[in-house]
């Protein structure tokens, strides 16, 4: 427990790099709990209670299940499309013929079939615990309206029903809690036939519309339609448009007359072809063989013969006999008169090949003529149909619309009398087995953990708010001193209870009663734990004696009633029984309660000694066990200035006068919060001991006395906590607890 004093930034820093510590964050967390493991327990203890009261008082409610798929299979009864439009079954489409479902038509259509209006769960109380509680705050006597109770009973059917899509799938659950399980399966097959329902009648209302439209729209495209084919009819009597069938009559005569041009000039090419041909062989003496057999004409090929005939006997009977044969010149006779029929021949031939030519060139400039005239007649027919296209253009898009219409007319009439939905029920609700709610265990294992989270959050807010010194850390950290010693909170057997109050936290305050039994502890009990921190205290007052004179020796606080004077008595007590010199000086001359407890019969005191009016051998009393010397304060009742006695020089030279009688002079202080006096002290006191009351002084109150007297803080030898808790301590600071300390003391016999 004895801990050496450090500088302010040393222990600061120390602080700083322990708790940047992830092992020492988890260590305060697990510190935090410890500390507030009672609270923590009451809340979670709580919750429990409450929990397993709602277990009890609660009306069970059963639940009922049913399913519903959107099949995505279309089923067609009629080989046409729907007249309102077929939507695909998308993932969004399911999504929202989930939030149809939940919609207010669905769920107001099953209150008015099962006239759940008039059911005592959709418009009364609640049930069980909760709802005597509701009852009991906020009773209402006053009939309900209908659509009051409609409301009412709607907000109960909502908070009971579940519609959700199960995952990657689409299929929809159809829940509903109720405390009858026979009503919860029905309510759930309800809402499922009251959504296919709701959607055959959508669909059906759809359609009826569309019907309805359809008519109107029917009429108004055949009035359109017939006005359209009549433009036409009138368009081509008024241009002599005729069709027969296979187009135009100008567009078929001007094919015939052109196929008829181009025969005609193939029959002329044919013609004179023939006629320079026959012009060519009438140029020849007598035509060759292959001439006489492209003209195939007998007579020529049969006086040509002859004339070969004899133009070889004559060639004979020449060579033979000599050119001048007679029978060689009545061939050659012969021979001639021969090819002067041949050329005959071939010239009437060539008159009858002119006379076709002439008839085919004149055949052909009249079909010219006549192709001419209907490329006229033509151009003027294709100027009119350009606009007789665009009226039986009008009149087809008429028709086809109307067409198109008329059946769409018909479907619909078709539809209404066959309305099919995407939805339809795969697994109707039964009525459950078991109740669904409250499930025991989940209910407890939710207090618990709801419990658990509520106690941290008071354990937290708990740590947080309490701003008073329980930890020697907390004493390192905020005042930047050494925590000397621990004190227990003293309760000895024996001594009256409004004598107690003088060192308890929770007793009444008494201070003009002796407390001897309580100034006298360490002697009275040398092995206890409250004398065993008082040694640590003089062994911490012994090791500072090494760096600097530390006899003389001043025991404050902040506030009245933290116990300064019983420690400053037993600290007294306990060097002079071991053998030391020590004088004890009250030196709280606002309070003097240390002589009234110790001597109360005085006859003067320190106030006397620094005024001259008596001497030390006068004034000092001693205690015949320790001989222990004792200074009371003396006559203080109408002293005004009392810090101007204790900063006068007779006060310094007093205290010298002890320092060179006695080993240790202890002075019992005033509190440094309600006076000035401790701060005039420091010239001739070597140490300070600042008493802090465990678990009640506030730590900004010790702060702000303590920032504000240097001259105290620069000769502090250390913080002593009294009046601790020893059974709140262990759950602080587990070593300044009871474990240990009754492990030795059970071994050895020594007291607490």
């Amino acid at each position: 427990m004895l801990q050496v004093n450090k500088p302010t930034s040393e222990i600061n820093r120390e602080f700083v790099e322990a708790e940047s510590s992830p092992a020492q964050t988890l260590r305060s967390y697990l510190d935090t709990i410890r500390r507030q493991f009672p609270t923590m327990l009451a809340v979670m203890s709580a919750c429990v209670i409450l929990a397993l009261v709602y277990l009890f008082t609660a009306a069970p409610r059963y639940a009922a299940t049913a399913s519903m798929v959107i099949d995505t299979r279309k089923v067609q009864l009629f080989p046409q499309q729907s007249v309102v439009g077929d939507t695909a079954v998308t993932s969004a489409m399911v999504e929202t013929q989930v939030e149809i479902l939940k919609s207010e038509n669905i769920s107001l259509a099953v209150i008015r079939d099962l006239h759940l209006t008039d059911d005592p769960e959709f418009i009364g109380s609640g049930g069980g615990f909760i709802g005597a509680i509701f009852n009991t705050i906020s009773p209402s006597n006053r009939a309900s309206s209908e659509f009051e109770s409609t409301r009412k009973a709607l907000g109960r059917f909502e908070s009971s029903r579940t519609i959700r899509r199960l995952p990657l799938t689409y299929v929809m659950e159809i829940g509903f809690t109720s405390r009858d399980p026979a009503k919860a399966a029905r309510i759930a097959n309800a809402i499922a036939d009251a959504y296919i329902v709701d959607e055959l009648e959508s669909k059906y209302q759809a359609t009826r519309r569309a019907s309805v439209w359809l008519q109107d729209r029917i009429r108004e495209l055949r009035t359109q339609a017939s006005t359209a084919q009549k433009a036409v009819v009138d368009f081509k009597t008024a241009n002599n448009i005729v069709d027969t069938g296979k187009g135009l009559m100008n567009q078929q005569q001007l094919a015939e007359v052109n196929s008829q041009l181009i025969t005609g000039h193939t029959a002329t090419a044919e013609a004179k072809a023939r006629m320079d041909r026959i012009n060519d062989i009438l140029k020849q003496d007598i035509p060759d063989a292959s001439v006489a057999d492209a003209l195939k004409n007998d007579t020529i090929v049969k006086l040509r013969g002859q004339y070969v005939d004899m133009a070889s006997k004559e060639s004979i009977w020449s060579n033979k006999y000599g050119r001048d044969h007679l029978a060689a010149v009545n061939l050659r006779t012969q021979m001639a008169e021969i090819k002067k029929n041949i050329i005959d021949e071939l010239k009437r031939i060539q008159q009858s090949y002119k006379s076709d030519y002439d008839i085919a060139l004149t055949r052909e400039e009249s079909i010219k003529a006549s192709l001419n005239n209907l490329v006229s007649e033509s151009q003027l027919t294709n100027q009119a149909q350009i606009q007789l296209r665009e009226l039986e253009s009008n009149a087809q898009s008429y028709q086809a619309m109307y067409d198109n219409f008329l059946q769409r007319y018909m479907e619909s009439v078709q539809q209404q009398s066959f309305p099919i939905t995407e939805a339809r029920v795969i697994s109707a609700a039964t009525a459950p087995l078991g109740k669904s709610s409250p499930k025991g265990t989940v209910v407890l294992l939710a207090a618990l953990m709801g419990g658990l989270i509520l106690s941290l959050g008071i354990a937290v807010a708990r740590e947080l708010t309490d701003n008073v010194f329980r930890t020697t850390g907390q004493v390192e950290e905020v005042l930047g001193a050494s925590c000397i010693a621990i004190l227990p909170a003293l309760n000895p057997a024996g001594v009256p209870s409004v004598l107690r109050g003088a060192l308890g936290t929770k007793f009444l305050k008494q201070q003009d009663q002796p407390k001897l039994d309580l100034l006298r502890y360490v002697v009275d009990n040398p092995l206890s734990r409250f004398s065993e921190a008082m040694r640590t205290l003089k062994v911490a007052v012994d090791l500072n004696s090494i760096v600097r004179e530390n006899r003389v020796l001043a025991v404050t606080s902040t506030l009245p009633n933290e116990g300064k004077s019983t420690l400053s008595t037993n600290l007294a007590q306990l060097i002079a029984h071991s053998g030391a010199r020590v004088v004890l000086v009250d030196a709280d001359l606002r309070n003097p309660s240390l002589s009234r407890a110790l001597v109360p019969d005085a006859q003067g005191g320190l106030v006397d000694l620094v005024a001259h009016k008596v001497q030390l051998d006068d004034v000092i009393t001693f205690d015949p066990e320790t001989k222990l010397a004792i200074v009371s304060a003396g006559t203080t009742s109408k002293l005004l200035h009392t810090n101007e006695i204790l900063a006068s020089k007779p006060m310094r030279d007093f205290v010298t006068l002890l320092r060179s009688k006695y080993d240790y002079v202890v002075l019992d202080m005033p509190p440094m919060a309600p006076v000035v006096d401790v701060r005039v002290t420091a010239p001739f006191v070597d140490s300070y001991v600042f008493v802090v009351e465990w678990g009640r002084t506030k730590t900004d109150v010790v702060r702000h006395n303590l920032r504000s007297a240097p001259e105290i803080q620069g000769k502090l030898l250390g913080i002593v906590l009294n009046k601790a808790d020893t059974k709140l301590l262990a759950r602080y600071e587990s070593y300044h607890g009871r474990y240990y300390y009754e492990k030795y003391y059970a071994r050895y016999g020594y007291v607490e």
